[in-house]
């Protein structure tokens, strides 16, 4: 059981970011990991995590959608967690892939506020509403993790859309620029990887691409880790975030940036690579190749470059029409313009993520698949 525990940590691992490019809610952990109604089980877990997760992505029908913790200090050291949990935790902070603070405050609203996000919350933030006026203006982006017949639920504090605004206008001022925290080896606004116990563990291609938004705690962006004040390093390099969508399902979003070129395929060699193979069917997986195409920035263009045996094609503007469809042979790159879809095969398609909506995917990828059961048994409601 232990193993399975950990193989479901590192499935849980996938779906935790500071990207504020990627992550789609905003959540205190030390909160869910003691919403001891979804499963029953002991006084703190996160495997509860992942049932938020997986409800996250049923409520939005997206599949491995990454969630933005916020974490109090305290719970790293907390004994109601298993020593295994602790330690998970404690390299989650060293990787960059969770915030952690020893006073989080109104963090988790603030962070949603820059980022334009929903918030994953049972706690009443009405008094909040003087600093972040959405939370009754605009309440349903507050979603409560309930427990549900078929596994947790979010369940809106008042019907309406939740979907990712985009971020605030003093989120785009902050996320325009790189910022630089004056304490060595900080993992957020720093340039080298953590500091702590389990810095030798960090995974350096596991790190957020994007820094997280600064706080504005104190007025001036500072690093809320570490409560110093940050510099600005300049301007943010150009980013782009497509997604993978197959069979008109959005199955996975992904960053590339200058530094960084991305390679999708049914099962790339390279590390950083994007693998569709799990999603395809048998006909799809093959035509396409192990490495189909290649998506990189030149500059302010988005470039795809076809590197496969069979070709790929591009729709230009997103058109469905056979005859405006630009076939790529491979080796031949092609500048994405706005709309543009690059189509491995027909239905698999790769386009910037703002092309087309979430949605249709009733039953996404499971972080919780190789979960016990008795980890995740449903309380009796009988």
């Amino acid at each position: 059981m232990r193993f399975e525990i950990s193989k479901v940590l590192d499935a849980i691992e996938d779906r935790v970011s500071t990207d504020p490019s990627l992550v789609r809610a905003v959540l205190d952990l030390a909160e869910v990991v003691r919403y001891q109604d979804l499963d029953g089980g002991r006084p703190a877990s996160t495997m509860r995590l992942g049932m938020v997760i997986d409800a996250l992505g049923r409520h939005l029908e997206e599949d491995n959608v990454p969630v933005y913790a916020v974490v109090h200090r305290a719970l790293l050291s907390d004994a109601d967690l298993t020593s295994n949990e602790r330690m998970v935790l404690r390299r989650w902070a060293d990787n960059g892939l969770v915030e952690v603070l020893g006073n989080p405050g109104d963090r988790m609203l603030e962070v949603a506020d820059l980022l334009g996000l929903p918030v994953l919350s049972r706690a009443r933030l009405d008094g909040m509403a003087g600093r972040f006026p959405w939370v009754t203006a605009a309440p349903g982006r507050l979603l409560a993790p309930l427990p549900g017949a078929g596994g947790p639920v979010l369940a809106q504090r008042v019907k309406g859309s939740v979907a990712a605004t985009g971020p605030s206008p003093t989120g785009r001022k902050l996320l325009a620029r790189t910022w630089r925290c004056k304490e060595p080896g900080c993992v957020l606004f720093g340039g080298g990887g953590g500091g702590g116990a389990f810095a030798d563990l960090a995974e350096i291609d596991r790190k957020p691409s994007g820094q997280p938004p600064p706080t504005l705690r104190t007025g001036m962006p500072s690093c809320p880790r570490h409560d110093q004040r940050l510099s600005d390093a300049g301007p943010r390099p150009k980013e782009e975030v497509l997604s993978i969508r197959i069979g008109g399902m959005v199955r996975r979003r992904f960053v590339v940036t200058a530094e960084r070129p991305v390679v999708v395929g049914r099962a790339p060699d390279d590390s950083g690579g994007i693998r569709l193979g799990q999603w395809l069917n048998d006909e799809a997986r093959r035509w396409i190749s192990r490495s189909h195409v290649r998506f990189e920035l030149r500059g302010t263009d988005l470039v795809a470059q076809d590197v496969s045996t069979n070709g790929s094609g591009v729709r230009p503007g997103g058109s469905m029409d056979e005859a405006e469809r630009v076939s790529l042979a491979r080796q031949q790159s092609r500048v994405m313009r706005g709309g543009d879809i690059v189509e491995l095969y027909p239905g698999v398609q790769v386009g910037r993520a703002n092309t087309w909506n979430s949605g249709g995917m009733t039953n996404p990828t499971s972080v919780m698949a190789e979960a016990p059961t008795m980890a995740i048994r449903l309380p009796d409601r009988g």
